[in-house]
């Protein structure tokens, strides 16, 4: 099966065949090339879908990571993301083993083909030089031959003819004879071009063009298996990154297996915990009985003579402040903002941070000091006195540290300390809050509760008050906003951080709706949606008349 005997007289068919085979070729690396831009678009989409989903860094929803639902979520993103690498690894795989080698295969069989059919056509332009020459050889022994026919038969027509002279004959008979040669001689040269030729021929269709076509035929034979060669290493690229592809997929499993729900609920209560215990039954009131009351029923102190339990259930549904937004201010420094448990886990972080500040100095101090040392033992290294500064500024920073942790430590011990010994009594008084004094009270720490039960610094013996959540009538959500009764002018600034309290600037005109019952405090309202109390030695107060009279 050989092109060159075969297809012996079809050089234009097979220059076709090569061309539209290499054509194959580079349609066969589009298509290659196509799928590493589909891999490379497949593996940066699935890169920001991983990334747009992590947790973003310093916020609240790294917080929630701590669950293991979310942790399982978050390896699943995290093996999405190997996922997409190998989907990069499958684009560059097939870019280098195949698009590459091919790109280069197509440029070598091109120059081959050209070499070979350039060869084809200087042997077809060789044997048809040799044909044209047989040809004129014949044609000019054709006409010599002819010319020497007309020669003789003019001689015979003049040797015949007694009225020519014998030197006309003579004439006539030369001329034949020269014309005769001539012929003998067109013989002898197309005789030897016609075996010339036939010699050619055979060289020809049984030797150069068999060669010819036996070097395309390999050239075409081994463009086709290296097409088929080509299409496995696809498999192949393909068939490499599945090991790792299940890897990634049995970590989505794995991840997906330790979820716990046991864990997640155990971490909901830890971070939710207040640490207080829930209040004890309410105590009876006998109404029927008289009672000696010393103070307002609306105050807010009276828990402390009689009422120390604030209504649970009704039209209140437990709400011991109603009327009070939540606070938006700056937590506190100390965290007394939040309940004891929560409180006390945020301490602990907050020493925790310090202790690795602190260690993070001591050890940037040791580094220090240990290069000062080279450069007292080796001055050409440098000069000790230029680390003195640096080293002096680590000390002090080690100290300002230690100073914080100390206090955050002594905050976190007083939580500590307190925290177990909690009583019926101070599970009753968790409705109380203090309140900022006059700007020039001192703040210290001590066991005050305000209404969300978190701890709140307690001021000076001047200005000191301490509310208790009162107990407000079960009609209370139903009823109309209280009216006003006067106005008052701001004193001071005050920022009500508290619940229950309302900040006000100094030098602000406001609404009273209630007056001062004798516990400090004076409820006012600055619109309709706010509205809070105020220390009374904050505001001079501007009662109506009627509000008097009544």
């Amino acid at each position: 099966m050989s092109w060159g005997t075969e297809l012996w007289d079809q050089f234009d068919n097979l220059e076709k065949h090569t061309q539209w085979g290499i054509d194959i070729l580079e349609k066969y690396i589009k298509f290659v090339k196509e799928r590493t831009e589909i891999e490379l678009s497949y593996a940066k989409q699935l890169r920001n879908l991983s990334k747009k989903y992590q947790p973003k860094k310093n916020s609240k929803e790294e917080e929630e990571y701590r669950y293991t639902a979310c942790k399982a979520f978050l390896s699943t993103l995290n093996e999405m993301n190997d996922y997409a690498g190998q989907h990069e690894v499958v684009s560059e795989n097939l870019t280098s083993q195949i698009i590459a080698g091919l790109a280069r295969y197509v440029q070598e069989v091109k120059q081959e083909r050209k070499s070979h059919f350039h060869d084809g056509r200087k042997a077809q332009q060789h044997i048809e030089t040799c044909w044209k020459q047989l040809e004129s050889s014949k044609r000019r022994f054709e006409r010599d031959c002819k010319e020497a026919d007309r020669a003789q038969q003019y001689f015979e027509k003049m040797d015949a003819d007694i009225n020519v002279t014998k030197a006309d004959v003579e004439k006539a008979r030369q001329q034949a004879q020269v014309r005769h040669q001539m012929a003998e001689d067109s013989k002898a040269d197309y005789s030897s071009n016609l075996q010339k030729f036939n010699l050619e021929q055979r060289e020809y269709y049984h030797t150069h063009i068999p060669n010819i076509f036996k070097k395309i035929q390999e050239m075409e034979e081994r463009r086709i298996v290296r097409l088929g060669e080509s299409m496995k290493t696809y498999a192949e690229v393909d068939r490499q990154v599945i090991p790792i592809i299940g890897k990634c997929l049995d970590g989505i499993v794995k991840a997906a297996e330790s979820i716990d729900q046991n864990t997640d609920s155990q971490l909901v209560i830890e971070a939710y915990k207040s640490g207080f215990e829930p209040p004890g039954d309410i105590e009876f009131e006998d109404y029927t009985q008289p009672m000696k009351r010393t103070v307002s029923e609306n105050s807010l102190s009276n828990s402390r003579e009689g009422k120390a339990e604030p209504k649970f259930g009704g039209k209140s549904k437990g709400k011991l402040w109603p009327f009070i937004k939540k606070n938006k201010g700056a937590a506190p420094e100390d965290f007394s903002n939040l309940p004891p448990e929560q409180r006390r886990k945020k301490l602990q972080q907050k020493v925790d941070e310090l202790n690795k500040e602190i260690q993070k100095e001591m050890d940037q101090r040791e580094a220090i000091t240990k290069m000062k040392d080279v450069y007292l033992k080796n001055p050409q290294m440098g000069d000790p006195a230029s680390l003195d500064h640096k080293l002096t500024e680590v000390s002090q920073n080690i100290e300002k540290l230690r100073l914080e942790a100390q206090k955050f430590e002594a905050w976190l011990a007083e939580v500590e300390g307190r925290l177990p010994a909690r009583s019926e009594q101070a599970r009753r008084q968790s409705g109380l809050y203090d309140a900022q004094t006059a700007p020039t009270v001192n703040n210290c720490a001590q066991a005050r509760e305000s209404p969300d039960g978190s701890y709140t610094e307690e001021q000076s013996q001047e200005s000191e008050v301490k509310v208790l959540a009162t107990d407000f009538d079960d009609e209370f959500d139903d009823e109309e906003p209280l009216p006003a009764i006067g106005t008052c002018k701001a004193l001071y600034t005050f920022d009500g951080q508290n619940e229950g309290t309302i900040s006000v600037v100094e030098g602000e005109t406001l609404y009273v709706i209630e007056e001062d019952k004798g516990d400090g405090w004076t409820r006012i309202r600055r619109n309709e949606d706010e509205e809070g109390y105020v220390p009374t030695s904050y505001v001079e107060v501007y009662l109506d008349k009627n509000a008097k009279d009544s």
